[in-house]
């Protein structure tokens, strides 16, 4: 199993401060006749990692996709620091630049050099000085290592490089939260660990944190709390030794003897 060998972090990371940074209430969505997420209620406190899993097709995707409201939600609520997700304009704009999102196609623009893809953000929406953004998008580069490609297009690197660009480019917005929606999914198995190393250093910086993955040794290491969905929703919540020791409902153990093979 990919990334056991790294020490855990959960250990050695910033506990969560008091009080939530997000809570989902009940919340549904459906997806014309298929409801994909049900009386989902999530609490998240400030720096919290919280890890989801579950199999394909469970809601876990669409969960971390509510929370910057990628995706609507059918009824229930979802408050951020405290405030009610916004429905459209400044407001959700402000949100989503207060919580990083990282997907598992990069997202990068094309036709802008990777410097040029961490500075535009903080200029376009932070209204922060280029001179200044310029110098938070290099040292942010060189925080996750790819300070040398600085001058090079996102075509030009691996995926493993282009996801840290990624990282770095949501990091350069300061976000109280950064959502991980299947970060490491369409990177070669040689180039998973390089991007994973990236997130264990932000859980250890007490960063707040929601992921989906199947990187189980992530889960292990890095989480505070892991989440276990099915069929929508939310079977278990547990801290790692816990669930990976001994997971409560059948449909997770069913799950983990799928996924889980012996060390070797």
């Amino acid at each position: 199993m990919r990334g056991t060998s790294t020490s855990p972090v959960a250990e050695e990371a910033t506990r969560p401060a008091d009080g939530p940074l997000v809570v989902l209430d009940r919340v549904n969505k459906c997806f014309g006749a298929l409801q994909v997420l049900q009386d989902v209620d999530l609490t998240i406190s400030r720096g919290e990692v919280v890890v989801v899993i579950g199999p394909s097709g469970s809601g876990k995707s669409t969960l971390c996709r509510t929370i910057n409201r990628l995706e609507t939600i059918d009824s229930g609520s979802i408050t951020v620091d405290g405030r009610p997700l916004p429905a459209e304009g400044r407001e959700l704009a402000r949100l989503r630049a207060e919580v990083g999102m990282v997907f598992q196609s990069f997202n990068l623009f094309a036709h802008k050099t990777v410097l040029e893809n961490v500075v535009l953000g903080q200029v376009k929406v932070r209204m922060t000085a280029k001179k200044q953004a310029t110098q938070t998008a290099r040292a942010l580069l060189d925080r996750v290592g790819v300070a040398s490609q600085a001058d090079k297009y996102p075509a030009q690197l691996s995926g493993g490089q282009q996801q840290r660009v990624a990282i770095a480019r949501a990091l350069a917005m300061n976000p109280k939260l950064m959502l991980f929606d299947e970060p490491t999914s369409a990177l070669d198995p040689e180039m998973i660990n390089e991007v994973l190393e990236v997130m264990q250093q932000l859980a250890r910086d007490g960063m707040t944190m929601v992921v989906v993955t199947h990187e189980m040794g992530f889960a292990r290491s890095a989480a505070h709390r892991v989440v276990f969905m099915a069929d929508g929703r939310i079977l278990e919540e547990a801290r790692p030794e816990q669930f990976f020791t001994h997971p409560q409902s059948e449909r997770a153990r069913d799950f983990m003897s799928k996924i889980l093979r012996p060390e070797t």
